[in-house]
């Protein structure tokens, strides 16, 4: 993979995102959607119980979502492609045979905050980093599947005024909103997942993924249509 590294330590799945630099910011592409994919199903073939946590290995972005300089090279050929397969990305995230954590150690904006909604826990940087979907600003309406993952925040003030102001909020105000489970020191943020992490997977992954897509079945519907199972 060249923009993400999956390892499995003590029968955790780490992805880290590794494409921060000059000014990627770890952004969707078609190949990086297949990067994830890829990822996703060696997680899900996976025997025995386990927890996925996705981090970053840069101390300022997280991901910024879907590289729209890019996408605008792109023939609608090529966009449609695309969007099919962020679509399916995010379906299979939110839907994915184990539990899941994100790890934010830096600015999660649009596409990389609506990945991070999808997880069943968040966990933030305290001192850096924003949670942000200036979708109203760019201007780039939101999708069925795109708000139904956004849908899966608690505090429905809190996402309303995100999604009609485009205010980013840093940790400390994404935890008091609940927008996030916890917020940690950066020396903390990796082990405190990890933790998590550890906890999750002590739970039997069939029961557990059966429990929480069941409180999901907007997004597997929405799966359904897109892989044609409909």
């Amino acid at each position: 993979m060249s923009t993400m590294n999956l390892t499995l330590r003590d029968n955790i799945h780490i992805l880290t995102l590794t494409n921060a630099a000059n000014g990627n910011d770890n952004t969707f592409t078609t190949e990086v959607m297949h990067e994830y994919m890829a990822a996703f199903d060696r997680v899900e073939n996976f025997q025995g119980n386990s927890a996925l946590i996705i981090t970053c290995e840069d101390e300022k972005t997280f991901s910024t979502g879907i590289n729209l300089a890019w996408l605008g090279q792109q023939s609608a050929r090529g966009q449609g492609e695309f969007m099919q397969a962020f679509h399916t990305m995010l379906c299979r995230f939110a839907l994915l045979n184990i539990p899941t954590v994100v790890c934010i150690n830096g600015n999660a904006y649009a596409g990389g905050a609506i990945l991070a909604s999808g997880a069943d826990f968040r966990l933030m940087r305290e001192d850096r980093g924003r949670f942000c979907f200036p979708e109203v600003n760019i201007p780039l309406p939101f999708t069925p599947v795109t708000q139904s993952l956004v849908n899966l925040l608690p505090n429905k003030q809190a996402l309303k005024n995100m999604l009609l102001t485009g205010i980013a909020y840093t940790g400390i105000e994404a935890e008091a909103l609940n927008i996030v489970d916890s917020i940690h020191p950066q020396a903390e943020l990796q082990a405190s997942a990890f933790k998590l992490a550890q906890m999750l997977a002590t739970k039997d992954r069939t029961i557990y993924s059966s429990i929480r897509n069941d409180m999901r079945p907007e997004i597997q519907a929405l799966l359904n249509e897109l892989t044609g199972k409909a």
